[in-house]
């Protein structure tokens, strides 16, 4: 039987890996897609701005892709989907890996080649890392996570260029070429590249791979392995959360991503918009250099569509999303992902920004 090509998508926060997931999940392709999402902590707004419908662990979709939010070990997933297939539950030609914007591809790569059964019925396609060029100098420099997805990398996609000038960009594609010379480079415009710059590039190359990072077949004990050490944090709810609602959402953080932490918060009372975007343009003023992603699906009053808001650093923006369901509860879920941010000052805002 031939083996199920996996596409590997990474990127830094913020660098529009689910608006690219997005757009090939929404092409007339033909081919059924098998998603698995990584996301930063245990609260997945990205699987509501990806699916949009249901709340299962595996959700079909009406294009034929399957959405699949980890919950468990990156291989037990894979082995999910694999006994769904041959059991006739599941069709589909080909995986895609969205991974979380703090990932070293490394250990997502390992998972094919450690383990026998999935080396006998997956191959890696390519790795494909999304820069984003506006903030790529910096986290380059501050994050080894960054500087490795592009190491990694078959295909860059570069997002955003158009917030930098010619100079800037010139100098980011030799910073990039310097990192990782062998991988093809383009932009992308809000996700907009062509399908076959994505999927069967067979690009993947082991030996290239071992030059970067020689352990990656080594096995757990060099690193790369991380299912364990786990700091907890918790979410917040806002105060008018239903009788009886759970507030605290545990969120996992691998032991390299220790400054790094991230939180969610939720309020079933409508936001004023004006409130909100006053008190969020305030606080990106201030902390926006140590906001690395925040992003959430809004109940805004008098507005009868959910609202989609993202943001990394200082720039930030919204888009209406889809009509909320008759009987769903309309509930506000931000998660903000950052470095020492001020979580009490967040909290207090954002309740402050509610309708009373």
């Amino acid at each position: 039987m031939a083996l199920i090509p996996v596409t590997i998508l990474t990127g830094f926060l913020g660098a529009g890996k689910t608006t690219l997931l997005n757009r090939v999940l929404q092409e007339s392709h033909g081919q059924r897609i098998a998603v698995i999402e990584n996301e930063f902590g245990e609260e997945n707004i990205d699987n509501e701005i990806l699916v949009r419908e249901g709340q299962e662990q595996i959700v079909q979709m009406s294009n034929g892709c399957i959405c699949c939010t980890i919950r468990e070990d990156l291989r037990s997933t894979l082995q999910e989907l694999l006994d769904k297939r041959r059991s006739g539950q599941l069709a589909f030609d080909r995986v895609i890996i969205e991974t979380t914007g703090l990932a070293d591809p490394g250990p997502v790569i390992q998972t094919f080649f450690m383990d026998d059964e999935m080396a006998e019925n997956f191959m890696v396609d390519s790795v494909i890392t999304l820069v984003d060029a506006k903030h790529a100098q910096q986290q380059l420099n501050d994050r080894q996570e960054a500087r490795r997805q592009v190491g990694f990398a078959d295909q860059i996609f570069l997002s955003k260029t158009d917030l930098i000038s010619p100079q800037e960009k010139a100098a980011l594609i030799h910073r990039l070429k310097h990192i990782n010379p062998r991988a093809a480079m383009e932009e992308a415009h809000f996700g907009q590249v062509p399908l076959h710059r994505v999927l069967d590039l067979k690009g993947f190359n082991l030996n290239a791979k071992l030059d970067i990072d020689p352990d990656l077949l080594s096995g757990p004990e060099h690193g790369h392995h991380h299912d364990h050490e786990h700091e907890h944090d918790h979410g917040h709810c806002g105060h008018d959360h239903a009788h009886g609602e759970h507030c605290s959402h545990p969120h996992h953080h691998h032991h390299h991503d220790d400054d790094v932490k991230s939180f969610v918060f939720r309020a079933v009372r409508p936001f004023d918009p004006a409130l909100l975007e006053d008190f969020l343009g305030a606080i990106v003023n201030v902390y926006g250099p140590r906001m690395l992603r925040y992003k959430g699906v809004l109940h805004m009053k008098g507005v009868q569509r959910k609202v989609i808001f993202q943001g990394v650093h200082q720039l930030m923006g919204s888009d209406l999303g889809p009509v909320w369901g008759e009987g769903e509860v309309r509930e506000s879920k931000m998660v903000f992902i950052g470095i020492d941010l001020p979580r009490d000052i967040l909290i207090q805002g954002l309740e402050q920004s509610l309708t009373s």
